[in-house]
C-alpha cells in the first residue's frame, strides 16, 4: 500500500536516514496511539507519566505489571515456544525489554535509596 502525506520540515529529515525503518516506525506509533492505558502499563508513556509523578521509592519497588499486560506477555511466551514470533511480535518482545529495563533500574535505585535513609 502507498500512503503520501505531508509532513513538517524537521520530521522529514529526521526520517530521510530512516526511510527503510518507516515501516516499523509506524507500526510502533500506532501501537502506542491504541494503547489502552486502563489496561495497565502498556507502554513507554504510561511508564513515563508514573516516573513523572516523582514517586517515593516504595511506590516504584511496588510497582507491578497489569494482569491485561501480564496476560499479553505470557501469550507471547507461548507464542514464541510453539509457533514462533513475527516480526511485528519480536518488535513487541523488544518494546517490553526495553520498558522492563528502564523499571528495574529504577527499582534499583529505589531500592539503594531506602537503604541509605536513616
Amino acid at each position: 500500500m502507498q500512503i503520501t502525506l505531508e509532513i513538517p520540515d524537521d520530521i522529514a529529515q529526521s526520517l530521510e536516514s530512516r526511510k527503510d525503518n518507516l515501516p516499523q516506525i509506524l507500526a510502533l506509533g500506532l501501537r502506542e496511539i491504541t494503547a489502552n492505558p486502563s489496561t495497565g502499563f502498556t507502554g513507554l508513556a504510561e511508564i513515563l507519566e508514573f516516573f513523572a509523578k516523582l514517586p517515593t521509592p516504595q511506590e516504584i519497588l511496588n510497582l507491578h505489571l497489569s494482569p491485561a499486560l501480564q496476560t499479553e506477555i505470557e501469550t507471547l511466551l507461548e507464542k514464541n515456544r510453539t509457533t514462533g514470533l513475527t516480526e511485528s511480535d519480536r518488535r513487541l518482545w523488544q518494546h517490553y525489554e526495553f520498558i522492563e529495563h528502564l523499571v528495574r533500574l529504577a527499582k534499583t535505585q529505589a531500592l539503594l535509596r531506602l537503604q541509605q535513609s536513616p
